[in-house]
This record gives structure tokens, sequence and C-alpha cells, in this order.
């Protein structure tokens, strides 16, 4: 497999991986997924955690690296969130809402809990990541959101682009260009998503008028 971490091709000045480039086009085709709601969003951003655990594995990010297993993890879970609950909407797709104020702070208070506990942890062993914030930032950023994806929360996709907003230039400064392109489109396909589950969720919200079909 060592073919993965090999480099596919110049773009740029950059040179790209198969690994990173691989993992991030499975990504996207992931986040489009989730878009529309599709229960395989899940098995893509397992394959997709999977390949790209190899490419930051390999370049010593172990917070990224980390983040994979937890992604892959996390995957499964919202696979059998979303398996199990997939008959919520009256069309019998995903149903989707707004976090309650509560949730809300959760969300924002484990984030900030997290980002502060695996920052420490890198910070206090070096070797574990070459930027440990902004690693721990991303690494606990995209687990806040993948668990608001899994329980349908509009949320995520605010948390996905407070990642990008990390993730673009810490991926350019190790290596990774293409992951640094690809969350540039990520950027653009978060807020397509975002505009669709809201009007969603706000549709879903509103009383059926008496008399109309339900």
């Amino acid at each position: 497999m060592n073919w993965l971490n090999s480099e596919a091709f110049t773009l740029f000045g950059q040179h790209i991986k198969w690994s990173d480039m691989i993992g991030n086009v499975i990504g996207l085709v992931a986040l489009t997924l989730g878009w529309r709601r599709s229960i395989w969003t899940w098995p893509a951003q397992f394959v997709s955690g999977l390949i790209l655990f190899t490419a930051f594995a390999t370049a010593h990010l172990s917070g990224s690296a980390g983040k994979q297993i937890v992604v892959m993890l996390v995957a499964a879970y919202g696979f059998w969130q979303w398996n199990r609950g997939r008959q919520q909407a009256q069309d019998g797709s995903i149903a989707v809402r707004f976090a309650t104020w509560r949730e809300r702070g959760v969300l924002a208070g484990a984030a900030a809990l997290g980002t502060l506990a695996v920052g420490g942890l890198f910070t206090a062993f070096p070797t574990l990541s070459w930027d440990p914030w902004p690693d721990a930032y991303i690494f606990v950023g995209t687990i806040v959101a993948m668990y608001a994806q899994a329980r349908g929360m509009v949320e995520f996709w605010f948390a996905w682009l407070l990642v990008d907003l990390v993730g673009v230039p810490l991926n350019f400064a190790n290596g990774f260009a293409f992951s640094g392109f690809v969350y540039v489109i990520y950027g653009g396909l978060v807020l397509w998503g975002l505009r669709d589950w809201w009007l969603r969720s706000r549709a879903a919200a509103q009383p059926a008028l008496e008399g109309a079909p339900a």
C-alpha cells in the first residue's frame, strides 16, 4: 500500500499524494451525500477516513491521523443513527432540525473543552503533532460536526465552516495541498447544504393546514 503515500502529480508547485487526493475526493462525495440526506454518506466517510489515516500517520500528524480514527467510529454511529431514524420525516427521508439552545450550548462547550484538552495533550507531547492547537481544533471540531450530523442538526454545517477556516491553511502548511484545495470546495458545498437543510427544517416545523394532507 506504499503507493498510496507516493506522489501522484504536481499542481501549482504543490506535490499531491495519492492518499491525500483519493481520501479527499471520497470525502467530497460523502459531504454531497450528506447534503442529499443519503445514508450512504456514512460508509463514504468511513472509507475516506481510512485512506486519510494512512496519509496523516506517515506524515506524523497524530492529531489529524487520530481524527480519522474517530471519524470512522462516528461514521459507524451515524450510519446506525440514520438507519434507525430514516422514517422520521413524512416523506420517508432523514428528518433534519435545528438544535435546541441547550444542545447548542453542549456542542459549543464540548468543542471548547475538547480543544483545550487535546491541545494540551499535543503541547505536552510535541511528537504527537507539529501544529498542536490547530490540529486539536480540527480534531475536536470534526467530531462535533459529525455528531451533530448524526443527530440531524442543521448546526453541523456551521461546525464544518469553522473547521474549514483552520483546515485550509493547516493543510497547505503541512504539505497536504490537495486537502487544502478540497477544503475550499468543502466551503461551497457546506453553504449549499446549509441552505437546503435550513429550508427543510423550517418546512418541517410549519404545521399542516387543517384539511391538507399530512
